[in-house]
């Protein structure tokens, strides 16, 4: 898988602003919580207060304050003389500053504001027993503190060190909320709107909610955009790269992978591994960031719940272990089963005329329900396997959730938790929870796309066995002279050569022809002009260089194709002519016609050259597609012209007059034609006759019947007794 990620190309760039996105999105995520804590706890039970500092304060209050001030350092930031009626908070140049000085403000203020708070609503029975405060009367009105202040400094600091003693077992959370209670008396004693105090507060923190959640959006959008266009980029660069590495493929690389292999891994594979990435850009990279990010922020909560979380990951992972060892081998097998169905679909709809001919429909639709059975059935079982996975999640997810409501019932119980921070709690376990299942969505889809990615990775890192050498020619092609020396074939690895000891001369201005039984090696000779194969042994040679030391581009432009079986591509008749080159001219288009014996049947068509042809030429006959393909090649003008057997469509008058037409307007060229019949190559200069892979005669059709029997043997089952008694009568002549 990592292999084939080096071709995303230019849309690397992408993946670093994916993560800056990511880590912004992550950031406003796990904010969102710690705003809803506060709004419960800040604004609903504690009316908007959010800590005990005040920017104004009585002065008799600031002096009870004062007594308990531990550090000393209170002072600091009100403005206060003694006996001033009221202490106001300092103020500063910046905003920055300003914050700076309410944050340590209220870490100071709140532990005097609590207990201040607690000794004015507290009696004197519930006095510290030894600090000498117990047994007093107070008159009515006035509260302990009052009575505090005015006792002798000596005997005053005696009794606060008791107190403080007597708060040393108050949690924060509980000292936090009785500096709040005292905020909130004091400024009811101001005279303040404590509704609107309220109001205010929970409306400051619902807007910045809402702003952080529109950021959110866009951001999600941006990053869904960049996933998107990387993944993208990264399958069109890889389509180009498999297509231009298929189109480079000799025949020995064709034969290896099946055209519905190539189809698959060109289309689906690389739709897998494009899935897959963005989900890498928009699940793998975020989980990791929201899940540490969560842990972060649990800890800071402070409730000691985090074990809630380690149950929580352990069952996921636990859960998560079983589904792949069962689904992982299925997962594997998928990529091998689409191939199988995309084989048997092709084969049937190729040779579907077959089928219909031998009334083998029934076969067939059986070999197809079975490549589809064998698909569903491991589809079917991944499938089953992942929907028992969401069930399990769900419970993990909601037992966790009454985990932390139990637990943190009892911690709100005890003083330790506010509602606030359970709900933040519980919020950012599911955070962390939910990265763990992202992560665990993408292991899934992780196993099929790494066998869609290696099946890529196999087409693109095969070396093609046909490729131009360091230093290919770029010219050296003046008459087309075709020479074979000594050359032998084989096919791969096997032992048995096609071809061997092959040695002849194709002489331009003349008409070559290779004749033999089938299977004698004739379309794999021709094959080695164009090097869609190499030979093993020998040579072959254009105008004296080795076909292996031109460039093969120059090599097939000047050799004119026509193959067995007629190939047309969808588009028109004029584009199918210009294929081998694109800017010949009308008339040019029109003799390669004439010559070729199509130019009666295009200009019977309504639009004549501009005429449509359906893909692979379904909607001409054989001969009409046979007779373009001739022009096709004889639209190119090459030095060389390779007829494979391919006037075989054609009857004897039409294949007759193209031969006749042929001779007459490619004369300076070299022509090389493989047939069966024996009337198509019968004037020919030179015939080669092939016979399990060697040369079984060479000459002329006279001196053949001569000379060679495996030429008289297939001439006498194609030639009348008449016309081989002609041919020994001119030889009793002679």
């Amino acid at each position: 898988m990592i292999k084939i990620l080096k071709h995303l190309g230019r849309s690397w760039i992408c993946v670093p602003i994916v993560f800056v996105l990511l880590i912004i999105q992550a950031s406003c995520d796990l904010a969102l919580p710690q705003y809803t804590s506060n709004i419960v706890d800040v604004g609903i039970q504690q009316g908007g207060i959010e800590n005990a500092v005040l920017e104004t304060i009585s002065g008799k209050q600031f002096e009870k304050l004062l007594m308990f001030d531990k550090s000393g350092v209170l002072w600091k930031y009100y403005n206060y003389s003694e006996g001033s009626e009221n202490a106001t908070l300092m103020t500063y140049s910046s905003k920055s500053e300003e914050k700076n000085a309410m944050e340590y403000a209220a870490e100071y203020i709140t532990y005097p504001a609590a207990v201040v708070y607690a000794l004015d609503n507290m009696d004197m029975s519930q006095m510290p027993a030894d600090s000498g405060m117990s047994a007093m009367m107070l008159p009515d009105g006035m509260s302990l503190t009052d009575a505090l202040l005015m006792m002798p400094e000596e005997q005053r600091g005696a009794v606060v060190d008791k107190i403080n003693e007597a708060f040393e077992g108050y949690s924060e959370i509980m000292l936090s909320q009785m500096a709040v209670e005292f905020a909130r008396n004091e400024l009811i004693s101001q005279g303040a709107d404590m509704d609107n105090i309220r109001m205010t507060y929970i409306f400051r923190t619902g807007f910045r909610m809402l702003g952080i959640a529109l950021s959110m959006a866009l951001i999600t959008v941006a990053v869904g955009f960049f996933a998107a266009q990387t993944a993208a980029l990264f399958g069109m660069n890889v389509r180009e790269k498999v297509f231009r590495k298929v189109v480079s493929f000799s025949n020995a690389e064709m034969d290896k992978f099946s055209t519905a292999s190539l189809i698959t891994r060109s289309t689906n594979d690389i739709q897998q591994v494009q899935m897959v990435i963005v989900m890498l850009l928009r699940m793998v990279l975020y989980a990791p960031i929201i899940g540490v990010g969560g842990i972060i922020k649990v800890v800071r909560t402070g409730t000691g719940l985090g074990w809630i979380i380690v149950v929580a990951v352990s069952a996921i992972m636990l859960l998560v272990l079983i589904l792949m060892a069962l689904a992982m081998p299925k997962f594997k097998s998928m990529q091998r089963l689409v191939d199988r169905l995309n084989l048997v679909t092709r084969e049937i709809l190729t040779g579907l005329p077959v089928i219909r001919a031998f009334s083998r429909e029934e076969h067939e639709e059986k070999r197809f329900d079975g490549a589809s059975t064998d698909l569903m059935k491991t589809q079917l079982f991944t499938s089953r396997v992942m929907s028992v996975m969401f069930p399990f999640m769900t419970l993990i997810m909601n037992g966790i959730s009454v985990l932390i409501v139990w637990f943190g019932a009892k911690g709100i119980d005890a003083g330790d938790m506010q509602v606030g921070d359970m709900i933040a709690f519980l919020t950012y376990t599911m955070q962390i929870v939910m990265s763990f299942l992202m992560l665990t969505m993408i292991s899934i889809m992780l196993p099929r796309a790494a066998v869609s990615a290696n099946r890529i990775n196999e087409v693109l890192e095969t070396e093609t066995s046909v490729k131009n050498s360091d230093s290919a020619l770029t010219d050296g092609i003046t008459e087309g002279r075709v020479t074979f020396d000594g050359v032998s074939f084989r096919y791969g690895d096997s032992e048995e050569e096609v071809l061997h000891g092959i040695s002849f001369t194709a002489e331009p201005g003349e008409t070559t022809a290779i004749i033999g039984s089938t299977g004698s090696g004739k379309s794999t000779l021709i094959n080695l002009i164009p090097r869609f194969f190499d030979a093993t042994a020998g040579k072959v040679t254009v105008d004296g260089t080795d076909v292996r030391e031109l460039d093969m581009k120059y090599l097939r432009d000047n050799i004119g194709l026509v193959p067995q079986k007629g190939v047309l591509f969808s588009g028109t008749i004029d584009s199918n002519l210009r294929f081998g080159c694109e800017d010949a001219s009308g008339e040019q288009l029109a003799e390669a016609a004439q010559i070729a014996q199509a130019a009666d049947f295009i200009e019977e068509k309504p639009e004549k050259y501009d005429s449509p042809i359906a893909q692979g030429g379904s909607n001409v006959s054989g001969g009409q597609k046979q007779r373009l393909s001739i022009a096709r090649a004889i639209a190119k003008k090459p030095k060389i012209y390779i007829f494979d057997d391919s006037f075989s469509a054609l009857d004897y008058k039409t294949d007759a007059a193209l031969r006749k037409a042929l001779n007459e307007k490619v004369a300076g060229s070299t022509v090389i034609i493989v047939a069966q019949r024996i009337s198509t190559i019968l004037n020919a200069e030179k015939i080669i006759v092939l016979d399990e892979g060697g040369i079984a005669g060479m000459g002329n059709h006279k001196q053949l019947l001569e000379s060679c029997e495996v030429y008289k043997q297939i001439a006498s089952s194609q030639l009348s007794e008449s016309e081989l008694g002609n041919t020994s009568a001119e030889k009793e002549v002679q």
